[in-house]
């Protein structure tokens, strides 16, 4: 006998309720080595203090989307964006493009008894100097940092690396051509590496923004961090701000990382008094712990600044340019695998590719049914 819908969703909505416990919210919770949490008390909370500042804020973003794909190959259109802002007002680009975008097309190898996947890279727009290096984006199928569970990794998330690593490219030539000591570069995301040869663009990226001054950071819009009682940690803090009763924007520390993979101090940040969001603001470690408090105050003042668009108050509208002009659209997909199309045809060779496509494009033609 076919159930009430609303009945079933009283009880898990009743289930759900028996593991959010708001009396026990715990301290943050970090699994990986190197990471010191620090507890959470309502006195925690620090109150920005608006400095006034002619500083400048880069935001940088990126998008792909993959136009064709097999089991075996993967070819994806990446484009990644920088905007830099004066609190709320653009300023223009002196010497390097804003966008850069880029076919990155992997393929499988049999190499020493192992499937490997190789990334070749094909510039549409911007300086092919700021892509990332095609022998960084070799790598074993098995590889654990790209796997999921025992499975072997997807050649598509694969082909998506040479995206963040071209983030971080860009944001090094930023810091170098565009950037003045003081100044602050924030990329959407945290500051931790998660696949290999990722180290490399990030500690570049660092030591540069090191050497020119400019503060390095990364915000994320979402967060998946807990306490160690399973609590949401942005949403204890949300819990303890609205205890503690603050009406204005704040920061908290969070966490000091001094692990090489993942050396940032972790801040938990409202960057709008009447945001109902609360980001997790990440800066290089080194540069933090060089900031003093009038010096933390303007880093955070100009994202105060920046972030009072009505669309999404509290989310920097430097981002939120960022991911529009970076993203790419499935009507560019379309346009794109139809030039691909097109000369695989020309050249008699597209038979040859579609036996491959077939293999994974079963979705694509029940959705087009639907």
């Amino acid at each position: 006998m076919k159930r009430e819908t609303s009945q079933v969703a009283n009880e898990l909505i009743k289930r759900l309720d028996t593991h959010l416990n708001d009396e026990s919210i715990g301290n943050p919770f970090f699994p990986e080595r190197g990471v010191q949490p620090f507890p959470l008390t309502t006195d925690g909370f620090k109150v920005i203090q608006r400095i006034d500042s002619d500083k400048k804020t880069a935001f940088i973003d990126g998008g792909n989307q993959e136009v064709l794909g097999a089991p075996n190959f993967s070819v994806q259109l990446n484009r990644v964006y920088f905007g830099i802002w004066s609190g709320n007002k653009r300023i223009p680009e002196r010497s390097i493009p804003k966008r850069i975008e880029f076919f990155a097309a992997t393929f499988s190898d049999f190499e020493r008894g192992q499937i490997h996947y190789n990334t070749s890279l094909f510039p549409l727009s911007g300086e092919d100097a700021i892509l990332p290096r095609e022998r960084d984006l070799s790598f074993s199928s098995m590889d654990r940092s790209i796997t999921v569970g025992n499975q072997r990794a997807d050649i598509y998330r694969v082909g998506s690396i040479s995206r963040r690593f071209s983030e971080l490219a860009l944001a090094k030539s930023v810091v170098e051509n565009e950037l003045a000591s003081g100044d602050v570069i924030v990329l959407d995301g945290t500051l931790q590496t998660a696949f290999p040869h990722e180290y490399a663009y990030l500690d570049e990226l660092s030591q540069a923004a090191q050497k020119k001054g400019v503060i390095l950071a990364g915000l994320s819009k979402t967060s998946a961090l807990f306490t160690d009682t399973g609590y949401s940690l942005l949403g204890a803090l949300d819990k303890l701000s609205a205890e503690k009763g603050i009406t204005s924007e704040w920061y908290y520390p969070i966490a000091d990382g001094t692990s090489k993979d993942h050396f940032v101090f972790i801040l938990g940040v409202k960057l709008n008094a009447i945001s109902e969001r609360i980001f997790r603001l990440e800066i290089q470690r080194d540069q933090f712990l060089s900031l003093d408090e009038r010096a933390l105050n303007e880093v955070l003042t100009l994202l105060v600044r920046n972030s009072a668009d009505y669309t999404f108050p509290g989310y920097p509208y430097g981002l939120i340019d960022a991911d529009r002009f970076a993203r790419v659209t499935s009507s560019e997909r379309e346009h794109y695998f139809a030039i691909l199309r097109s000369q695989m045809a020309a050249m008699g060779k597209w038979e040859k590719f579609y036996r491959h496509v077939k293999a994974t494009d079963a979705h694509d033609v029940l959705n087009k049914r639907g």
